[in-house]
């Protein structure tokens, strides 16, 4: 005879929720385990908002040791390729590679001190002297221009006096930029000195370079014996992405801004633009950062354009316009491929927020952070699918780790 069927009792509703795959992928055996974990990551925020205090000497330990590590970082990924070259072809030990490696950096810094910073100098005081002057060269161009268009009667419906706005404005002007590069020094001098001093930096970078460059490829190892075996397969992956990343990152921007640096000086001395030297090495440093750095860099040299001549203007723009396409063409495919695969939009949000929250160092080290936070965040989420794809009961639920992996690869 059939049995009717048995009623549902309240434990095994209990057990059929239960094997939830987000309560399986947690690890608990029932929804109030989820509860109790987010109730206890609660409680743990609370506690250190209270005794944030404590915290401070680490702080402190970071802030001071932050600024000589990231450029031993920097130059690290620069010079590692060439002490392979001389580690690998040339037979020469580590140490011996290391230390020509540095004499050759101190004989290059010593030409750049004495032979080209006092030339760049010089062109740094003068245009900082002229610059107020072109700017008022640029109001009146434009009045008389505005004055003589077809933009005329509404240019002069705002009853603009361009004179009266010299008189009243220009010291003003004159003032705001003497007060903004007074700022920015006051403001670098205070970075600096809140990091111990340019002096403790200058000793300090390269003892941990020299470290870096021994011992650096062996640091991973040891971080991997300190992990349980089961994720070392894992982090060693995270390592080895997230090298390849930084060092294409920076191996490749500092290659590609060179290059512009170069290409921008050479055309403004072709065009014979005052400050082409200056304005090159402008470019140069503010390619840096990728989409704003272009136009932090050409703002000044339209400018000293237009007041020179229209005809000079023309010249810069052909000159800007072919830089540009040779970079976007031929040098940063080249040099830098398509290994951050990030969105441009995502660039200029990165760069907004960082600058935001870090100054001109979220600006330039944004982009990199970003790289790396992204390789561990994508196998982070790989591993997540794994886990969840195992306490998924429908396989059309399932993740597709293949198209996943094949990503992250």
């Amino acid at each position: 005879m059939r049995q009717p069927p048995r009623k549902s009792s309240l434990r095994d509703i209990w057990s059929a929720r239960s094997t939830s795959p987000i309560v399986g992928f947690l690890g608990g055996q029932s929804t109030l385990f989820v509860l109790l974990c987010l109730l206890f990551i609660g409680l743990i925020i609370l506690i250190f908002t209270q005794v944030s205090f404590i915290f401070y000497p680490i702080q402190v330990f970071f802030s001071t040791v932050v600024l000589p590590v990231v450029l031993a970082t920097i130059l690290y990924y620069l010079m590692r390729p060439i002490l392979r070259y001389l580690e690998m072809r040339l037979k020469i030990p580590r140490v011996y590679g290391i230390l020509i490696i540095f004499l050759a950096a101190a004989g290059l810094l010593t030409l750049l001190v004495f032979l080209v910073l006092p030339f760049l100098r010089e062109q740094s005081i003068n245009l900082f002297d002229e610059f107020p002057s072109y700017f008022k060269q640029l109001i009146l161009d434009s009045d008389h221009f505005l004055r003589n268009s077809i933009f005329a009667p509404i240019y002069e419906g705002f009853n603009f006096n361009v004179n009266t706005f010299l008189d009243s404005g220009f010291n003003s002007i004159s003032k705001f930029f003497t007060e903004t590069i007074g700022g920015i020094a006051s403001g670098v001098t205070s970075f600096v000195s809140a990091l111990t001093g340019i002096i403790l930096s200058l000793f300090t970078v390269p003892l941990i370079l020299f470290y870096l460059l021994k011992d650096g490829e062996k640091l991973p190892q040891m971080i991997l014996r300190v992990l349980p075996p089961r994720l070392r397969n894992d982090a060693l992956i995270i390592f080895r992405d997230a090298d390849k990343q930084i060092s294409a990152y920076i191996q490749g921007q500092i290659l590609v801004a060179i290059a512009i640096g170069i290409m921008v000086s050479i055309g403004f001395l072709i065009i014979k633009m005052k400050y082409a030297l200056l304005l090159g090495v402008l470019a140069m440093f503010t390619s840096i950062v990728p989409y704003l750095g272009p136009v932090i860099a050409i703002t000044p040299a339209v400018i000293i354009a237009i007041v020179t001549s229209p005809f000079m203007l023309v010249k810069l723009a052909v000159v800007w316009t072919i830089v540009q396409v040779v970079e976007g063409k031929f040098i940063s495919p080249q040099i830098m491929g398509k290994s951050l695969h990030i969105h441009p939009i995502t660039i200029i949000f990165v760069l907004l927020t960082a600058g935001s929250l870090f100054g001109v160092a979220g600006v330039i080290l944004g982009i990199p952070a970003y790289a790396l936070l992204k390789v561990v965040a994508s196998h982070a989420f790989y591993l997540f699918t794994l886990r969840y794809n195992r306490y998924e009961t429908e396989e059309e639920m399932y993740y597709d780790t293949v198209e996943l992996e094949n990503d992250i690869e």
